[in-house]
Order: C-alpha cells, then structure tokens, then sequence
C-alpha cells in the first residue's frame, strides 16, 4: 500500500508529507488542489470533503484512517530526453491520442523511447496548457488541467519520494 505507515499531516503543517497527501487528496474528484506543500484551508477543505465521501470521521487532518482511502500520493516520475519504460510508452500513447485539434503535434511512434519527436510534442502540450515550455515532464506537465497527464498514463507509475 502506497501511503502505509504515513504520519498524521493537519493544519499549518509543511513538507514533502503534506505535499504526498495533497497528490493523493487531487487524485480524487478534487483535481484542482494544489501540491505547494502547506497544509492550509484549502488542503483542510478537500481533506474534510473527502473524509465525508469516504464515511470517515471529518477531522480535516489526513490520519491513518484518510491515509488508507486515499489513492497512492506519491509523485509521479520526472521524464525528459532519454527517459526509457513504459511510463514513457503510456506518455506517448496519451499526447498521440489527445494530440488532434489541441496540441496537434504527436511523438510520431509509441517506442517508450523519450526521443526528439517526443520531447516536440511534450512541448507543444506544455504551450497549449499554458506551461512554462521546457520538454521536461514533472509534476506540473502531469497535473496541467484541463487534461491531466498523470490520471491518462496510470498512477502505478509513480515513484517513492
């Protein structure tokens, strides 16, 4: 289980476990939180919102209990030229599939090979999403509404921080 034997994280709270539960907390149908690390009113909110839809006792604190019904709050890897695997399969599958009347540039073959054609269409993605535009895919590329890439190419792929 992804988020096992994670401390209890609440308001004024700050860091990497906070910023673990607010990925967790927009993997849910709160996909507008954002991950700044600071357990403020908004992570309370969705935190409480959750807790409710879950049956959970509403607390706004991301306890053991919050902790197992959350999904998996781990980040999702950071991808850039020369990045291999098939979460780099799964990228290219999604930019080639939602490419058409957005973005329009796709990675050309899905090889899980993180080449140039790939690098020209993370790119065009990032301008259409308004991103800063660099060809690298971290966590803001994955989140970038209103098409996030995370919940496209699959949450088994993310990694411990």
């Amino acid at each position: 289980m992804a988020n096992q034997g994670m401390p209890t994280v609440g308001p004024g709270d700050t860091g990497d476990t906070v910023s673990q539960a607010q990925r967790a907390l927009r993997r849910t149908p709160n996909t507008t939180l954002v991950v700044d690390g600071k357990f403020g009113p908004k992570t309370e909110a969705a935190t409480k919102d959750f807790q409710a839809a879950e049956g959970l006792p509403v607390t706004g604190v991301v306890d053991e209990a919050t902790w197992k019904a959350l999904p998996d709050g781990n980040a999702m890897p950071t991808l850039r030229q020369g990045s291999k695997g098939d979460v780099v399969r799964n990228l290219q599958q999604a930019l080639t599939l939602g490419a058409s009347g957005l973005w329009e540039t796709t990675p050309q073959k899905i090889d899980g090979h993180f080449g140039p054609n790939t690098d020209a269409s993370v790119r065009a993605f990032q301008g259409w999403a308004n991103l800063p535009v660099d060809g690298v895919v971290g966590q803001q590329t994955w989140t970038a509404l209103p098409l996030a890439l995370e919940f496209v190419v699959g949450l088994q792929h993310t990694v411990s921080d």
